[in-house]
This record gives structure tokens, sequence and C-alpha cells, in this order.
């Protein structure tokens, strides 16, 4: 059996130790937000954070996160429901596939470094496709998201 931490909520589950945490995400514990897209940690849509770090959820064995604090898109931090809300309000998604790990990864940079340059923003987003292109507006709502932490 190995125990998960998901989003504040344990886990039991009875897999193999090598089979990829995307999956027992999705398919084993049935949270769905996290997407499939590539299969070998290039696109981004997988990620999640594992102890406040972004993680291609593809890559990573289930016995690795064992332990650890795993939140999904559907978890409820601080930083990605202010993130969600500037992703609305700018009409970021267009396909809206990528947008799991986008938004997980901008939370991670948000939780090491309050108000991030665009250098910043792009070297955090490294590793996250989108494959309509909205890279402007995922950096507008990144800074977006700053203006309502400094509003509170």
């Amino acid at each position: 059996m190995i125990t998960l931490r998901i989003n504040g909520e344990k886990h039991s589950i009875d897999v193999a130790p090598d089979m990829p945490l995307l999956w027992v995400i999705r398919d084993i514990i049935g949270i769905t937000g996290t997407k499939y897209g590539c299969g070998i940690g290039v696109c981004g849509s997988c990620k999640v954070l594992l102890d406040n770090s972004p993680v291609q959820s593809c890559m990573i064995p289930v016995s690795a996160a064992e332990g650890k604090e795993i939140l999904t898109i559907e978890g409820a931090s601080e930083n990605l429901q202010l993130l969600q809300q500037s992703w609305v309000e700018l009409n970021v998604a267009q396909c809206g596939f990528c947008q799991p790990g986008q938004l997980i990864s901008a939370a991670a940079l948000l939780d090491k470094n309050e108000n991030p340059t665009d250098e910043d923003i792009n070297e955090a987003m490294i590793g996250n496709i989108c494959r309509c292109g909205t890279y402007q507006r995922i950096k507008d709502a990144i800074h977006r998201t700053v203006e309502l932490k400094n509003q509170n």
C-alpha cells in the first residue's frame, strides 16, 4: 500500500510503485484536472506541485511521491485561486488543455516570488507548452494576480 496526500486528503492505494503519479491521480483516485499531454515530460499539462515544486506527474513514479504534499489544479492555495480569477478576467484560456499545468507553474512562481518580472515569469513557465499561443495573456494574468494580492 502507498499513501499519498493530495490536496490535503490522504489516499491509500495498492498500485505498482513505478506507476506514474499522473495515472494514480487521474485513473485510480479520480482527480481529473491534471491532464495527460505528451507522456514524456515535455508539454507541462500534467504538472502538479510536489512539496511546493512543480513536477511533470507523468514522469514521477508514485513511490517517489509518498510522504510528500501533492497539490493539483483542484487544490485551494491562495495564489492558485487568485490566478484562476485573473485567468478568467483576462480570458487567458482558448482550448484550455494546458491551463492546469500553466496555473500550477504560475502558483509555484508566486509562492517563491511575490513580484516577478517578465524574465522571472518566462523562466518559471519554461516547460509549459500552449498550442494556442496565449503566452502573453498568461504573463499578463500573473502580473494581474500580483496586483490583486497587493489590493488585499
